[in-house]
């Protein structure tokens, strides 16, 4: 079973980047041949700014290195490294209907909050497909926002398979839906374009700030709650907290007499606690960069040696060789 999965250099990594794609992904990267890149060339939708880029991507590596990513059992690249996936994705657009694209929810939503309408976001699934096709992969382990585009992904590679004659392994996605969408400090899903997130390595006095400013009710402590599992910081909680932590808490908070304060200072306290091995990880690869940069380069060999045969199956089966 291949596994592959891809996470943009578009800001720092948050709850939602953690519990949506990473800890997934280092979790299936002990059940089959796991490759993950790091999406720099779709961050080009939205992140214009190159210096940042570049921070970004070697931020991505340090966070996902930290976090639990084992190069020894996952291939783990920049994408840019593999121009085999630009060269695809122009195979897959002539084979990809407009009506496909206009479907797709991802770039309304963008667009209506103001994203710049460039074909790059307009055609970004296609690029997504390129990824995923390039590595005969099985599963894909994202985010439910990203479930739609795993779905195009197959309806191309379908497309092309009956057009050429079987050439694409088709993959589906994989989604843990208890963790599906993580949410923000403002109750919407957790995005960097929303400006609600929590970091995964955010200093610690800023992240503290964050979470105590999460707004609630106007309900007093001594006030029972029957609506406690609804209660953002419970929601929060319940990631990073062990479960009896967070169900006591949720008990009390449903009983009355639990204050707001309280229970956002338990959840800064189980936050901070729950990634403390990994910032100490984290501070000891950024010591040391030049591991780093050699675990890039020596996945993106990796995946060039397996995607440059499927790209070449996929051009000799269209009559380009």
């Amino acid at each position: 079973m291949r596994i592959l999965s891809g996470i943009q250099p578009s800001g720092a990594l948050h709850l939602g980047n953690y519990f949506g794609m990473m800890l997934p992904a280092i979790e299936l990267q002990d059940k089959g041949e796991a490759f993950y890149f790091i999406a720099n060339y779709h961050s080009m939708t939205s992140l214009f700014n190159a210096e940042e880029r570049r921070k970004n991507s070697l931020d991505v590596a340090l966070d996902f290195l930290a976090c639990g990513l084992d190069p020894k059992k996952a291939v783990f690249w920049k994408q840019s490294d593999l121009p085999e996936v630009t060269e695809l994705t122009w195979l897959l657009s002539t084979l990809t209907p407009m009506g496909l694209l206009e479907r797709c929810t991802s770039y309304k939503d963008k667009t209506a909050k103001g994203l710049a309408a460039s074909h790059g976001l307009f055609s970004y699934p296609v690029l997504m497909a390129a990824d995923i096709l390039l590595f005969d992969s099985n599963i894909v382990p994202v985010g439910r926002d990203q479930k739609q585009h795993v779905e195009v992904t197959r309806d191309i590679a379908i497309k092309f398979n009956e057009a050429y004659g079987q050439t694409f392994v088709v993959p589906e996605p994989q989604i843990r839906d208890e963790v599906a969408v993580v949410p923000g400090l403002d109750g919407q899903k957790m995005s960097k374009s929303y400006g609600n997130t929590i970091e995964i390595f955010g200093e610690e006095k800023a992240t503290r700030k964050k979470i105590m400013s999460i707004v609630m009710d106007s309900r007093t402590p001594a006030e029972p709650k029957p609506d406690a599992e609804q209660n953002l910081a419970i929601k929060l909680l319940k990631l990073v907290a062990p479960t009896e932590v967070s169900k006591d808490f949720e008990d009390r908070l449903r009983a009355g007499g639990l204050g707001y304060g309280d229970l956002k200072k338990a959840l800064f306290e189980n936050h901070w606690n729950y990634f403390a091995a990994a910032r100490v990880k984290r501070t000891e690869l950024a010591a040391n960069l030049d591991y780093v940069h050699q675990v890039l380069r020596e996945g993106a060999a990796r995946a060039r040696s397996v995607g440059a045969k499927v790209l070449q199956r996929a051009k000799t089966a269209a009559g380009l060789n």
